[in-house]
């Protein structure tokens, strides 16, 4: 496309960047913000819209407005300027998403709005965790280690159930899961809210069925009538008040005597478990049958599943993205972050000027001659200060790491007890 030939009325740009912004010039309707986050907040606008008008007069005066106009308008720089903050916001919540994540694990989570920010109406709305401190709770390390101890029987998650079954005589197999299947629809056995059988298959942690126990005939049911002593026949049927002065030791060897006499004369039984059939070795026979066998269960939880009896997290923070993080509240920015933004939203601000500058080539024709305009230039310097400024920013950030912090902490330690064990220890005379 050919070059038009500019004729214009004066030597100064028909567009010029004024010397300074106006607050209320910000949130201009004609000509509004591209995400106006910080303007639907009421208690940031105020501070907002001042740092954005400043700006202005700043980049004015860093791009030679005093000399040559800058082909910006001020709208141009609020714009620039809202990015900036958004940016510094950005890497200041991914550095804190890096100290916080395994810790906030399984957390309440939120909705957010097409600014980032939590709907209204959300349970953490107005929370700003992005700007707390969490508590350090190893959420992570717990999550795996609950499975692993659910899996050892030692722990976990998981509700523990306990079934039983009256033995046949000289039937060996039984079926725990139509046990368990019958016992709950009948009402004998009530699962844990979200808890259900159905078709879902049980795991089966222990089978085990009571026998007596040599203590039992001391201080329970059974008492002795003048035969404790004797090594074979104690225990008869007695009432519980009947005791005998002896050595302890010998009531101990009766015990042990005694459950070896049942090991012995009374078959133990083992087990094995196929699809959660069980199998009983020897089969149960009157003569020697406990009344009831019993089994402990588990019933497999859906790991997707937020249950109503005791939260999960399921639905929780699992990853960055789920992190209720908003951009960060203005007002809590500090000099640091705001000098930051500040020659962030310098470096975009050539950056859009570059742009513009560069649409016809950089050259300009006016009477009697052309213009070129510094638009390559303007552009490399811009793309070249954004870069350095989140390098320095990620950089001071990493450094600034909770582990880091604490591994300061550790030295600092260390070298305080050096230098303390050095110190002559005083003598007192008195």
């Amino acid at each position: 496309m050919a070059v038009p030939t500019l004729t214009p009325s004066s030597t100064s740009s028909k567009v010029a960047l004024p010397i300074t912004g106006t607050a209320e010039n910000v949130n201009a309707t004609i000509n509004p913000l591209p995400f106006g986050v910080y303007m639907g907040m009421p208690n940031e606008y105020q501070a907002f819209a001042s740092g954005a008008s400043d700006q202005v007069g700043y980049v004015y005066k860093k791009l030679g407005g005093d000399v040559l106009d800058v082909e910006l308008t001020q709208y141009s720089v609020y714009a620039s300027y809202e990015e900036a903050v958004l940016e510094y916001s950005y890497l200041v919540n991914i550095h804190q998403a890096k100290n916080s994540l395994n810790n906030l694990m399984g957390a309440s989570t939120a909705s957010f709005n097409e600014d980032g920010q939590i709907v209204k109406d959300d349970l953490l709305s107005g929370s700003y965790v992005e700007s707390a401190l969490p508590r350090y709770t190893f959420d992570y390390a717990r999550r795996v280690a609950e499975g692993i101890s659910a899996q050892a029987g030692v722990g976990g998650n998981l509700t523990y159930y306990t079934g039983s079954f009256e033995p046949t005589n000289l039937q060996a197999e039984y079926d725990l899961q139509q046990v368990v299947s019958s016992s709950v629809n009948d009402g004998s056995l009530i699962l844990d809210d979200g808890d259900t059988v159905g078709n879902n298959k049980i795991t089966v942690r222990k089978v085990y069925y009571k026998s007596p126990r040599a203590m039992w005939r001391f201080f329970a049911y059974y008492g002795g009538l003048n035969v404790v002593g004797n090594m074979s026949t104690y225990g008869q049927y007695s009432d519980d008040s009947t005791f005998e002065v002896i050595p302890t030791w010998q009531n101990k060897l009766q015990a042990i005597m005694y459950e070896d006499s049942i090991n012995t004369r009374i078959s133990q039984y083992s087990y094995e478990i196929q699809n959660n059939k069980l199998r009983l070795y020897p089969p149960p026979s009157n003569f020697s049958m406990p009344d009831k066998f019993y089994f402990r269960f588990t019933v497999k939880r859906d790991s997707w599943k937020e249950y109503t009896d005791r939260k999960n997290g399921a639905q929780g923070v699992n990853n960055l993205n789920s992190l209720p993080f908003e951009n960060i509240r203005y007002s809590r920015i500090n000099s640091i972050g705001k000098q930051w933004i500040r020659r962030f939203a310098l470096a975009l601000s050539k950056e859009m000027l570059g742009q513009i500058r560069g649409k016809l080539g950089g050259i300009i024709p006016i009477p009697g001659g052309s213009v070129t305009l510094n638009a390559s230039d303007l552009l490399g310097q811009a793309k070249s200060e954004q870069e350095a400024l989140r390098t320095e920013l990620k950089t001071i950030l990493d450094e600034l790491t909770y582990e880091k912090l604490l591994t300061k902490d550790a030295n600092m330690t260390k070298a305080a007890t050096d230098v303390l064990s050095k110190v002559p220890v005083p003598v007192f005379v008195g």
